[in-house]
Formats: C-alpha cells, sequence, structure tokens
C-alpha cells in the first residue's frame, strides 16, 4: 500500500491559512483605503488652511491651536478678532463647502448611475429651480430668515411634481423622469423669471442673482448643521445602495435578474437624491458642475464599481468645492465672486477635456 510522503511544513501553512490570522485584504480594497484615506488627509489639510487665507493673516499652527482650546484639548486661543474671523466667519463657510460638495457628488453618481445618463447631474428633477423659485419668494418678501425652510420647500414640491408628472406618464422610466423633470425646471423658472422681472428691485435684485448663480456668502453655523445633517442621514444610505447602483449599468432587465426591484428602487434613490439636493440648494444656492465633473473624473481613477465610485467622490467633491469657495472669495478681494460662477469656469473645461479623452478611448 502506498502511503503519500508528508508535505513540507511550509506547504502546510502555506495551504491551511491560520484561523488566527485573517486573509490579506484584496488589492482593490487596500486601493480603496489607500485613496480614501489620502483624500482625507488632503480634506482635513484643505479645511485648516482655507481658513487661513483672507485678508487677515492668520497661521495655521494658530488655528490648530485654538482648535484644540475650543475642544477642551489644551492649545491657545488667538485673539478675540482673529477667534471671530475664523469662528464666526471662515469656519462655518468651509464646512458648509465641504459639506454641500461632498452632497452634490454623491447625488452626481446616483443620477448618472440611475439614469444610465452621463449628463444626468443632482438638479436633473427640477429640484433647483423650485428651490430657486421658493428663495426667491421669500428674498422678496424680506424674509430672508425663512430663506432655508422655502427653499427646502419648494425643492420638494418640484420633486412631487417631476414624479406625478413621469408616473401619470406611464412609468417611472429613466427618460420620462428626464423629460418630466425639464418640464417641471422650466415651469419654476419661467414664474421664477416673471416675478423677478415684475418685482425685484435695488438689494432684493443683488440678492436673488447671488442665489441664482450660486453662494456661500451667507454661511453660519446654522447652514453647517442643515447641510451636514442633510448629508450625515442620505449619504449612508446612498453608500449602502451601490450594489443596486452597479445593478443599474445593466439595464431595467438586467437589474431585475440580479433581484433589484426595478421601480422601488429607483423611486427610493430619486427621493433619496432630491431630498439631499434639496436641503443643500438651501443653504447654497444652485451650484453647478460639481454634481456633473466630480463623478466622470473620479471614474477615470477609480473605475467604474459604485463601492468606489461614491465615497472617493464625496470626498473629491468636498475638496472641490471648498477650494472653488476659497477662490471666489479671495481672487477680486475686497469684491466677492457667487461660487457658481467658479465651478462653471473651471467645470466647462474639464468636462470637455473628459469627453475628448473618451472619445480618444472609444
Amino acid at each position: 500500500m502506498l502511503r503519500e510522503a508528508p508535505a513540507p511544513s511550509g506547504a502546510v501553512e502555506e495551504a491551511t491559512p491560520s484561523p488566527l490570522r485573517s486573509p490579506p485584504p484584496a488589492p482593490g480594497h487596500r486601493s480603496l483605503a489607500l485613496w480614501l484615506g489620502a483624500l482625507g488627509a488632503v480634506l482635513a489639510a484643505s479645511l485648516v488652511l482655507a481658513v487661513t487665507i483672507g485678508p487677515a493673516d492668520i497661521a495655521p499652527g494658530d488655528v490648530i491651536a485654538s482648535l484644540l482650546a475650543h475642544l477642551g484639548l489644551g492649545g491657545q486661543p488667538m485673539g478675540p478678532i482673529h477667534e471671530a474671523i475664523v469662528w464666526q466667519g471662515r469656519a462655518p463657510r468651509a464646512l458648509t463647502a465641504a459639506a454641500v460638495g461632498a452632497g452634490l457628488a454623491l447625488c452626481g453618481v446616483a443620477m448618472q448611475g440611475v439614469t444610465r445618463n452621463p449628463l444626468a447631474d443632482p438638479y436633473l428633477l427640477g429640484v433647483s429651480s423650485g428651490a430657486t423659485l421658493g428663495a426667491v419668494a421669500v428674498l422678496l418678501l424680506g424674509l430672508d430668515l425663512l430663506l432655508p425652510a422655502a427653499a427646502f420647500a419648494g425643492a420638494l414640491a418640484a420633486l412631487v411634481g417631476t414624479l406625478l408628472l413621469a408616473g401619470g406618464a406611464g412609468g417611472l422610466t429613466p427618460t420620462r423622469t428626464v423629460l418630466a423633470g425639464l418640464a417641471i425646471a422650466q415651469g419654476c423658472a419661467a414664474i421664477t423669471s416673471f416675478v423677478i422681472f415684475w418685482s425685484a428691485t435695488g438689494d432684493s435684485y443683488r440678492e436673488i442673482l447671488s442665489w441664482l448663480m450660486g453662494s456661500l456668502a451667507g454661511s453660519s453655523w446654522a447652514t453647517v448643521a442643515i447641510a451636514g445633517v442633510a448629508l450625515l442621514l442620505v449619504g449612508p444610505v446612498l453608500l449602502a445602495g451601490a450594489r443596486t447602483l452597479d445593478a443599474f449599468m445593466l439595464g431595467d432587465v438586467g437589474a431585475g435578474a440580479l433581484g433589484v426591484h426595478v421601480p422601488r428602487a429607483r423611486w427610493r434613490l430619486f427621493v433619496l437624491v432630491a431630498l439631499l439636493t434639496g436641503a443643500l440648494v438651501s443653504v447654497s444656492g444652485a451650484i453647478g458642475f460639481v454634481g456633473l465633473i466630480v463623478p466622470h473624473a473620479v471614474r477615470l481613477v477609480v473605475g467604474p464599481r459604485h463601492h468606489r465610485v461614491l465615497p472617493v467622490a464625496a470626498l473629491a467633491g468636498a475638496t472641490f468645492l471648498l477650494w472653488a469657495d476659497t477662490a471666489a472669495r479671495t481672487v477680486l478681494e475686497p469684491r466677492e465672486l457667487p461660487v457658481g460662477i467658479i465651478t462653471a469656469g473651471l467645470g466647462a473645461p474639464v468636462f470637455a477635456l473628459l469627453l475628448w479623452r473618451r472619445r480618444m478611448r472609444g
């Protein structure tokens, strides 16, 4: 009777993984962790640097020391003037910009995935136009304190109108939803233009124009709370829907074959995107190109899988809008540009470059 020769101990160790030692992470997971770690560090450094840039010269070390003092971890607060500049002006504005940028990028990824449309952005459902109509109404009435609430209410009204119109036209398909969103957006834009033409004068006209172009000049800790809470509530749900968005890349039939309830999933994603977008637009106005450009740029780096694209796009969008807003408030100092001008000026050529690269690869 033949007996097998005993395997060398080294071979046994290699063939049988130790129960006390977990297997090494896959290369994809390792690279994703590296990307998230690097972008997280860049975002944290950008937040510190952004609050030091402006007419008042403030060193990054002073900001960090003041932050530690506010957290009760030691450190040394700055003088009262610099404390007010940082913690009542620049810090809430920087945090609002980061939250809005991250949210718009997440919404852009979700909209492009669920509609299978590379030109989709967070405003495709008419949410921005509805929010603008609500904001313009309260600005003309002089009720500035109600602006976030009115803008959010307008966004929800536009969402309901879009979904009802798309559903009544024969089912919530991507094409019908896009067309319904365009119809609602154009209707809201027409009403907004008429109201501005008929009623806006002086300061109210300038405020409305700034809102239409997108601006973070009115940021405060209240806007940080609105944008941050919306991002914390909706963002994780969108991140958890990465597999559903991957399934939508195969079309409705393919997604259904993978076990996705297509109509229900599409409704859920549309509502989540609209809720988050409405909350963000209510504090920043309509800032274009962030939700369109950032997802495309991220896919070039990490690939099309949504479990990678979503978190990386959130960090990239936060950093992008933070620096765009920093440029908006400092480039033409003491005058300030609406940040939407900066994002459009950067986004248009970048989008053209992405289209050119895609054509060359295709």
